[in-house]
């Protein structure tokens, strides 16, 4: 019998492409709690939040052998605030019946082949071109989910510096998604969301 606890990411990751069915409920439980808190923040909505953080797991168990995650935590974030990105875009196609047609391009755009993986590659590409601190920031607060207070504290710098890498960051990030084809609009508008 495997301990599955003391099991770190990458051999856990290694078990679930086999099937292992323990170590995708190793995942989960150490998961969870984390995918919900970013739903439920981003949402405010316990069923709703609760609900795609069960997406999330089932598509990971699904692609499960397709998938190639290089950083667990990062990719299940991500994966969770796309979710969410996905689930408001559908909620406004009901809600907002006068833009209906912008809705639907959204939702239709959101809805294409666009795989997680291949959003976190291109949001993590567009990261590594950033200078080196505002490239830190940028991964600390938008893909790491932390705090621009918990940013503060670890690399001793003031809030409104942050900002301004981040301010930076949207603004390169803005540009280099022009050069991207249908899925720089959705990458702007996720990253933007995040803020």
């Amino acid at each position: 019998m495997h301990s599955f606890q003391s099991k770190n990411d990458e051999d856990l990751l290694c078990l679930l492409k086999n099937g292992d069915e323990l170590a995708f409920t190793e995942i989960y439980n150490r998961y969870w709690k984390k995918l919900y808190y970013v739903a439920h923040r981003l949402l405010k909505d316990t069923c709703a939040a609760e609900e795609i953080v069960q997406e999330v797991f089932l598509v990971i168990w699904k692609k499960r052998t397709v998938l190639n995650i290089q950083c667990l935590n990062q990719y299940l974030s991500s994966m969770t605030r796309y979710a969410v990105f996905s689930h408001l875009a559908r909620e406004r196609k009901f809600v907002r019946e006068e833009d209906s047609d912008q809705i639907l391009s959204l939702v239709a755009a959101a809805e294409i082949d666009l795989d997680n993986k291949i959003l976190l590659e291109m949001i993590n590409s567009i990261a590594e071109k950033l200078p080196e601190k505002t490239r830190l920031i940028f991964q600390y607060n938008k893909i790491q989910d932390r705090s621009m207070q918990d940013i503060s504290a670890e690399l001793d710098i003031p809030k409104k510096t942050i900002e301004a890498h981040l301010t930076k960051s949207m603004k390169i990030i803005k540009a280099s998604v022009k050069e991207v084809t249908k899925f720089g609009y959705l990458v702007f508008l996720f990253l933007m969301f995040r803020s």
